[in-house]
């Protein structure tokens, strides 16, 4: 859920900014684009601290050499998240991000079918983190196609 919120209160955060006079942010395409980045550096992050191992194991055992994985899909959040704060790199960055979201998520379904658990607690239940997905997906779009 933190991603989720991050993901709201950044976008809610940002606006309430752009509506004090932040001219960067006045809008809701400028604002989304901050919530995403704070959203994308908190699940960057993890890809590199006391939940690495929990994500390493989440990575579906076919695939090979999942530490690397972990390591590549968290350098390319983080670079994803630096890249949507800026206009000019901003729509295909959220763009990217889509697509690795919708490469990621056959780990979150292996991880919720073999009862995995992330910080210790189950991780999300599948229809629930497919509704995330969705709407972490769609923000990442409504970036990469909107104003």
């Amino acid at each position: 859920m933190a991603p989720l919120i991050a993901l709201f209160a950044g976008t809610a955060l940002a606006r309430i900014a752009g509506l004090l006079g932040v001219n960067a942010l006045d809008g809701w395409h400028p604002a989304l684009r901050v919530g995403l980045a704070l959203m994308f550096v908190l699940t960057g992050v993890a890809h590199f601290a006391s939940r690495r191992a929990d994500l390493i194991a989440m990575v579906p055992p076919a695939l090979p050499r999942p530490a690397l994985l972990v390591t590549v899909t968290g350098v390319l959040e983080l670079a994803g998240a630096l890249a949507l704060l800026f206009p000019a790199t901003a729509r295909p960055a959220a763009a990217g991000l889509a697509l690795l979201m919708l490469a990621m998520f056959p780990a979150n379904v292996s991880a919720a079918r073999r009862r995995l658990t992330l910080a210790g607690r189950p991780v999300t239940p599948l229809g629930v983190r497919t509704v995330l997905q969705v709407v972490f997906v769609a923000a990442a779009l409504a970036v990469a196609l909107g104003g």
